[in-house]
């Protein structure tokens, strides 16, 4: 899977292993508790989490036999046979993301597989999405302005995580949705100024879309306004809510697809929109943290 070598330093501790069957995972240290596997100290080579992960997940054809997964895709490329239930008797229980091949894709895709989530995904290539996640994650790949792609992409689907822009605005039907969670850079495109402003004048411009667009929806939302993203080692600084905080500020990739995971199960009435950058504050209690977060929101 691409980049999947550069991202994810989870632990700061030696190096760390699982040593538990993917199935059987358990949480050990308090940051670990996010991700739900246990490991031992070792003074081998370490291992990111997302490479652990990937060890369970990405172990070919003799894996997914011993697990009783289905084979990957044949090599003239046909798809397998998908179910095509009327949507009428659809159960709602998927998450799609918008944007597998997105390095805070992955993150999110990875620790929905943890949490046990079905996971449907949009990719550029299905077949190496099938390698990396094997049946883990439902890959989809095809153009999002085809109302048809849509609207199979989105059946079965109780919530979207949309790590990027650019996809929302396409969605003409928002029936069975339930959650909709926007990652959002708007507040640093719109501070930016000269050549960057110029650079981030596409990027700014789907953003805005996409925020119209699902604020518009009728569906609830939450929409994270981040800071800037950098590749920085997650759960390893506190957090910052204050309003303004995302124009200045950077977020580190690793929190901010863990806080989009964590907001999939605080549904707000309506909307939320909160700003989020790394800072002082230690959340201990997502749920309260979120609750707080609604009572102050404009929407």
């Amino acid at each position: 899977m691409a980049g999947s070598a550069s991202t994810l330093s989870f632990f700061n501790s030696s190096s760390l292993y699982c040593n538990r069957a993917f199935e059987n995972l358990k949480p050990c240290s308090s940051f670990e508790k996010r991700f739900s596997f246990t490991c031992f100290s070792s003074k081998k080579k370490q291992l990111s989490f997302m490479d652990q992960i990937l060890d369970y997940i990405e172990g070919g054809p003799k894996l997914r036999k011993w697990y009783g997964a289905p084979d990957l895709l044949p090599k003239d490329g046909n798809e397998l046979e998908e179910d095509e239930a009327a949507e009428e008797d659809e159960v709602r229980d998927a998450v799609l993301v918008t944007d597998g091949d997105n390095e805070i894709g992955q993150m999110i895709i990875l620790s929905l597989i943890v949490k046990r989530v079905r996971v449907k995904a949009l990719v550029k290539d299905k077949r190496v999405a099938m390698e990396a996640f094997g049946t883990y994650v439902e890959s989809m790949a095809g153009d999002t302005k085809d109302t048809t792609f849509l609207k199979k992409a989105l059946r079965c689907v109780r919530a979207v995580i949309c790590p990027t822009e650019g996809f929302l605005y396409n969605i003409e039907s928002w029936k069975g949705i339930q959650h909709v969670i926007l990652l959002s850079q708007l507040s640093v495109y719109r501070d930016s100024t000269g050549i960057q402003a110029v650079m981030n004048s596409n990027a700014r411009k789907l953003a805005e879309q996409d925020e119209n667009v699902v604020k518009s929806s009728g569906v609830p939302y939450s929409i994270i306004r981040t800071g800037l993203l950098k590749n920085t080692p997650g759960g390893q600084q506190g957090f910052c809510f204050e309003e303004g905080s995302a124009a200045k500020g950077s977020l580190s990739k690793e929190d901010a697809a863990f806080i989009c995971v964590e907001a999939l199960d605080n549904v707000p009435d309506k909307g939320l929109i909160f700003e989020v950058v790394n800072g002082a504050e230690k959340v201990s209690d997502w749920k309260k943290r979120f609750a707080t977060l609604m009572d102050r929101s404009p929407e």
